[in-house]
């Protein structure tokens, strides 16, 4: 399942340079996950590295993009090989 930013960011700017797929943009402002893009850093490390760093907690699975972890590591393995 990708992930998703809530209303809740505070626009820390932390998040963005922890994801190791780029799938954190800014637009106007407002943080967003490209759910094309995200694999929940499986491929990379055990826990999304978006969701460690952030300090008010506002990263949550996105019921819209649900995957499993093998369809997160199938996507993984597009984007990389």
């Amino acid at each position: 399942m990708a992930l998703l930013i809530t209303d809740d960011c505070i626009n820390c700017d932390l998040c963005p340079p922890e994801c190791p797929n780029q799938a954190i943009s800014s637009d106007a402002g407002i943080y967003q996950i490209d759910a094309a893009r995200c694999t929940e850093c499986v491929g990379h490390y055990d826990q999304p590295s978006c969701m460690t760093v952030c300090p008010v907690e506002c990263i949550e699975p996105d019921p819209a993009h649900r995957e499993s972890l093998d369809q997160l590591a199938e996507k993984y393995t597009a984007m990389y090989s």
